[in-house]
C-alpha cells in the first residue's frame, strides 16, 4: 500500500521532508526552488536531467539536485519504489557556508551528485529519523547541519587530534545535563561557527553535541531511577522540553520505557 509522510516546523522554514513508501506515482520534468536530496529506499527508479543521459537508481543510493534543475524521478516501468526526499532552502545554506568562511558559497549552479554509499545513505535515514521525531527544533537544526557539513557541503579534512577545549567542554555537559546548551552558546564559547564546532566535536566524540548532552541525561535518568526517584517531575528536573521527548530518548538508548527499568521490567 502506498503510504506518504511530509515533515515541516514553523521554527525551522529551510527545511522540508518527505517520506513515501511503495509509490507508482509519476512526474513530468520539474525543478524546485531549494536543493534536493533523495535517498532511495526500496525498488528502482530512473532519474531524468535535463541534458543528460537516463540514470538509473536502486536502493542506497543518494542523490543532490541543485535548485532550479529540470529533473523527474519515477519507478521503473510498472514498478513501485520507496525513498525520502529533502528540500533545503539555499539562502539558508548559504549562510552556513557565510558563517563559517566568511564567504558566499552558491549551491544553486553546483551539478547533480550520485552517491552509491552505505555511510551517506545512513547518514541521510539518521537525519530523517531524527526530523520526524519529537526532538525539539535545536536538536533538528544541529543533526542537520551536522550532515550537511560532513555530506554536502566541501569538507576539510579531519584535525588529527582532539582541540584543547573538547575535554573540559564535555566534562562541562556531563556534570551540568540538566541545563540547557545551546549550540550556538557552545560553538561561541570556544571561538568557533556552528559548523566548524558540530564538525570536530562530532569527529572526535563520534556523536553531535546535542546527542551527546541526551545521553548524558540518560545516564543520570538512569542513576535516579535506580535511586528511587519520582517519574513524575524528571523529565523536567532533566531539562527536557516535555515528557514525550523523554520517554522517547530514554527508550531509544535503553530500550524500554523509564518506568520499566525503574520496574526492572521489559522486552529483549
Amino acid at each position: 500500500m502506498t503510504t506518504q509522510q511530509f515533515w515541516r516546523d514553523d521554527a525551522m522554514p529551510y527545511i522540508e521532508s518527505r517520506r513515501a513508501q511503495q509509490s507508482r506515482a509519476c512526474y513530468r520534468a520539474h525543478s524546485h526552488s531549494t536543493l534536493s536530496i533523495g535517498a532511495v529506499d526500496a525498488g528502482a527508479s530512473l532519474l531524468q536531467v535535463a541534458g543528460r543521459a537516463e540514470q538509473p537508481l536502486q536502493a542506497g543510493d543518494v542523490v543532490v539536485i541543485p535548485a532550479n534543475c529540470m529533473h523527474a524521478c519515477n519507478p521503473q516501468p510498472g514498478g513501485a519504489w520507496s525513498y525520502q526526499m529533502l528540500h533545503l532552502d539555499t539562502a539558508w545554506l548559504d549562510a552556513l557556508w557565510h558563517e563559517a568562511h566568511g564567504q558566499a558559497f552558491t549551491l544553486g549552479t553546483a551539478h547533480t551528485s550520485h552517491w552509491r554509499d552505505p555511510a551517506r545513505y545512513a547518514a541521510f535515514c539518521l537525519l530523517n529519523q531524527v526530523l520526524f521525531s519529537p526532538s525539539p527544533a535545536g536538536v533538528k537544526e544541529e543533526s542537520l547541519i551536522a550532515f550537511v557539513s560532513e555530506l554536502i557541503l566541501p569538507a576539510e579534512q579531519a584535525a588529527g587530534k582532539p582541540p584543547g577545549w573538547l575535554p573540559p567542554l564535555c566534562r562541562q555537559l556531563r556534570e551540568q545535563c540538566e541545563q540547557a546548551w545551546p549550540v550556538a552558546s557552545l560553538a561561541a564559547s570556544v571561538g568557533l561557527s556552528r559548523y566548524h564546532f558540530i564538525r570536530l566535536f562530532r569527529q572526535h566524540c563520534g556523536t553531535t553535541p546535542h546527542a551527546y548532552l541526551l545521553d548524558c541525561r540518560i545516564q543520570r535518568a538512569r542513576q535516579w531511577l535506580r535511586q528511587g526517584e519520582a517519574l513524575a517531575d524528571l523529565a523536567y528536573r532533566l531539562g527536557f522540553s516535555d515528557q514525550s521527548h523523554f520517554q522517547h530518548a530514554f527508550r531509544e538508548r535503553v530500550a524500554v520505557t523509564p518506568g520499566e527499568y525503574q520496574r526492572g521490567i521489559g522486552k529483549a
